[in-house]
Parts: C-alpha cells; sequence; structure tokens
C-alpha cells in the first residue's frame, strides 16, 4: 500500500521498472579506468578520453550512440581516500544524468554498499516544492539484483516524510498540523492515534508539556501513536518544539532563523516509525510527540519559575530557551510507565552537541555498552554516522540546583550536550534508554542530502532494532 501523508506534495520516490531499454551504467574507478577503457570499442574509449574522462568520484560522461541518441553512462568513482570522503556516489551522479531510466551495468568498488548507494539515488529525486517549483534528479533507477527494493524504498519514504516535515514552515506546521501528519502516517498502517490538548494536558498531569507550550495561541498536545500486537516493545520519543523563539529568554534573530526545524526529533521519530511500519517489524511500537510552541505572551513561563513535572520531579527555570528538556522529560516519564524494553528519544537539544560534532554526526546517549557497539556499526554500514558522548555521572551535580530538585539550564556552558541527556535520563528512570541529539539540518547541497531538512540516526536505527530488540 502506497503510504498517504498529511503533507502537500510529498511524492515518494521509487525504483523504476525493470526494462530492456534501460540505458546502462558503468561503474569505473581511476585504479580499473584503464582497463576499462581497453576493452571498448575506438569509439567508445575515444569518446571517454576526449570528454576528459579520469573517473575521479562522481565524474559523469554520458555515451551517444551511432545516431546521436543517449546509449549509457560512465560514473566515476575515484579513489579508496575519495570514497572515504565522500557519500552516495549513484546520487552524486544521478543528478547529472539525463532524465530517464537506467540499470548497473558493472559492480560497485568493495568498499561501497549497495543497498546504501540505492538508498541515495532514491534521495536524490527529492525537492521540496510546497512553495516554489524544485525538482529532484529525473533520472530513474531499476533496483539492481540482490537488493531488497521494498526495504530500500521503505527507508526513502520515511526520509522524505521527515525532511518534508522538517523543511515546512512553522506556519504551516505548528502543534495542530503535526497531529494531522501522525494521523496521516497511521491510517496509512492500520496504527492508532490518541492526543491530549490544551488543558486536558494539566487534568492528565502533563504540566511540563503544558506551561511551555501555553503562551501560544495555538494549543500544546502530546500525540500518542500505537501499532503493532506482537514482539517487543519499542517506544520512541520525539521533540516537537514547531517554533522555538525562546522564550522570555528571546532568541536573536539570526539564532530564530531555522527554528522551524526545532521539532526535528518529532519527524526523525516519525520517518523511522514508518521504516518500521511499512516493512512489518514484529514489535509493538509507541511513539510519544509533545508537540508544542515556545512563545512569547502573558502567560509564557519565566526563568525562576519552579515547575513540578509528571514525575514529581521539581525543575528550575534558569532559561526558557531550554525548553526541549521540559516537554521531553513529561514524555519520558510517561513512556517509562510502561515499562518498554527499549526506550528512545530523538531531539534538536542543544548547540553544544553541533560545537562537539558538526552538523553531519548525531550524537547519542545509552548506559550499555552492546548497544552503543551495536549501533556504531550499523551507523557505519547505513553511512549514516552517529558518534557516542557519555552519560558522565561526575556531571549529575551540575544539574542540581539546590533550591529545586533539577536545572533546566546548567550555568557555565560546559558539557551542555551531556547536562543535558543526563537531564532526560532522570525522567527514563531504568528503562533501557538511547537519546539522540540530532541537528536535523543539511546546511549546504549534497549528494542525497538538500539544503535543508534531514534525517539523522534513522537508518542507523532501523538496521540496529533487530539485533537489539531479538527480532527474527
Amino acid at each position: 500500500m502506497q503510504p498517504h501523508f498529511a503533507v502537500p506534495n510529498l511524492a515518494v520516490p521509487t525504483f523504476a521498472a525493470a526494462s530492456d531499454a534501460a540505458l546502462p551504467l558503468h561503474i569505473v574507478t581511476e585504479r580499473s579506468l584503464d582497463a576499462w577503457l581497453a576493452e571498448q570499442d575506438g569509439t567508445t574509449a575515444g569518446w571517454a578520453r576526449s570528454m576528459g574522462f579520469r573517473a575521479s568520484w562522481g565524474q559523469v560522461v554520458v555515451l551517444p550512440g551511432p545516431d546521436g541518441s543517449l546509449r549509457g553512462a560512465l560514473i566515476g568513482a575515484g579513489t579508496p581516500k575519495s570514497r572515504q570522503r565522500q557519500r552516495f556516489l549513484l546520487a552524486a551522479a544521478a543528478t547529472k544524468l539525463p532524465g530517464g531510466t537506467y540499470a548497473l551495468a558493472s559492480e560497485l568498488p568493495a568498499d561501497l554498499s549497495l543497498e546504501v548507494e540505492c538508498f541515495g539515488w532514491l534521495m536524490a529525486q527529492y525537492a521540496f516544492d510546497r512553495y516554489a517549483k524544485n525538482t529532484g534528479a529525473k533520472a530513474r533507477l531499476v533496483a539492481p539484483d540482490g537488493v531488497d527494493a521494498a526495504r530500500i524504498e521503505a527507508m526513502a519514504a520515511g526520509e522524505t516524510f521527515t525532511r518534508t516535515l522538517i523543511n515546512t514552515p512553522a506556519e504551516h506546521m505548528g502543534p495542530a498540523e503535526l497531529q494531522e501528519a501522525v494521523e496521516s502516517l497511521a491510517e496509512a498502517h492500520g496504527a492508532e492515534v490518541r492526543s491530549i490538548v490544551g488543558a486536558d494536558l494539566l487534568a492528565q498531569n502533563f504540566p511540563l508539556i503544558h506551561t511551555v507550550g501555553r503562551a501560544a495561541e495555538r494549543a500544546p498536545r502530546l500525540i500518542d501513536l500505537r501499532w503493532g500486537s506482537e514482539g517487543p516493545t519499542l517506544t520512541l520519543v520525539g521533540k516537537g518544539v514547531c517554533f522555538d523563539t525562546g522564550g522570555l529568554n528571546l532568541k536573536p534573530g539570526a539564532s530564530m532563523a531555522l527554528m522551524k526545524k526545532d521539532m526535528g526529533g518529532a519527524a526523525n521519530v516519525l520517518g523511522l516509525a514508518h521504516m518500521i511500519m511499512a516493512t512489518g517489524l514484529k514489535l509493538r511500537l509507541r511513539v510519544l510527540i509533545p508537540a508544542v510552541e515556545n512563545a512569547v505572551s502573558g502567560p509564557a513561563f519565566r526563568p525562576g519559575d519552579i515547575l513540578t513535572s509528571r514525575k514529581g520531579l521539581t525543575v528550575e527555570i534558569n532559561n526558557t530557551d531550554a525548553e526541549g528538556r521540559l516537554v521531553l522529560a513529561d514524555a519520558l516519564a510517561f513512556a517509562q510507565e510502561e515499562t518498554p524494553d527499549l526506550l528512545i528519544s530523538m531531539a534538536t537539544l542543544t548547540g553544544a552537541a553541533r560545537v562537539a560534532v558538526g552538523a553531519d554526526i548525531a550524537p547519542f546517549f545509552t548506559d550499555r555498552e552492546g548497544d552503543a557497539v551495536t549501533l556504531s556499526s550499523t551507523a557505519q554500514d547505513a553511512a549514516d554516522p552517529v558518534w557516542r558522548l557519555p552519560f558522565h555521572d561526575a556531571y549529575e551535580a551540575m544539574i542540581e540546583p539546590g533550591i529545586a530538585d533539577l536545572d533546566n539550564a546548567p550555568a557555565g556552558g560546559f558539557a551542555g550536550a551531556i547536562t543535558a541527556a543526563l537531564f532526560l535520563r532522570r525522567f527514563a528512570d531504568e528503562a533501557r534508554y538511547m537519546h539522540f541529539d540530532v541537528f536535523g539540518w543539511s546546511q549546504s547541497n549534497q549528494p542525497a542530502r538538500p539544503k535543508g531538512g534531514v534525517g539523522q540516526g534513522t537508518r542507523a536505527l532501523y538496521q540496529a532494532l533487530p539485533k537489539l530488540l531479538g527480532l527474527s
């Protein structure tokens, strides 16, 4: 069933149907170039040389037929070093090829993953076109033999969903619209959704979610999706701050410019949820999204306030711009009440994480060595980079202000990503817990990752779940 999502103009990339007319793609490394040319007829070899084809990474040369029609193309795969420094070779090529249907006519270098490269090709088709005419690659690929096309398409659809949610500005992606997107995703997969909205958050003991969102005209809410009836339990919690002004600790304009992406954690877990449901993993899935807008008005919460969480822990507010960990705290406390087999949170949480590892790597936290090793391995296989940061117990004192149980924004600025993760761990309690501090944004156009919203860590997690949860 082709999924329908409540995001306008969401075109899900797919493979092309197999065809005898598909144009062959020849993958050539710098090392193999001379041997490959020696095996070709004089016209082909001469054309490649005259076009300056050196098989450098991502270089493309189309091959003309006798009548001037296109009869195939060469793709340069460079050297092992150039391949190590780049990702998604086929995606880089797809954007340079004329429209048409193509099929691989040679094997990839051994250090490249066929699944990763096919995923990259599909994502080269992505373009966010809700407000202006934008197009991705027009070249389409026949799924090569030996790949699970449905699995790759599910990953591409999940990633597309994530990107489109993040790219949509807050005017059209507030808490209610995010709820509609979740409901549409649930409808496509036979999942159930329940939402707790506005004053009902207080009545049902979600005080931090309500407090953060109460200054906005658009009501805060907790969105709760459930799917699956057998297998281990997995709960995903995603930060859904649909826009973050910083609250009374108002952000400067430059820092506010990208705050439509502050619901990137929610977008990430929803993309991952699609991958799980579309491929029918044998588990019981729950997705919790505290969806709010951190606005400025009379009811806004204030620096110096002390709030009581769902868990009963009190929190001193030292900065209203550290609101993400507050809404996640109530959601995590709610999640762990059911003792899931694995609890994962994803959030665009701290600038400190970006300082530590940059925009391209998703730092994660776990107390379990085995889980860290499994995730790091699958991340490398999936070309979805993550890096483990520590739940450093010695820093616990930094989030204990004395006047309350916890401080939402410790002074000093050191170890900001770690102290935020330690804050969240207090609410996950004894659960088997992993936390991801993602950026959710590609700062420039890159192969398979155009400038704009992007998923991080989701494909690594998707591939790790069977081992993490012991799925057959």
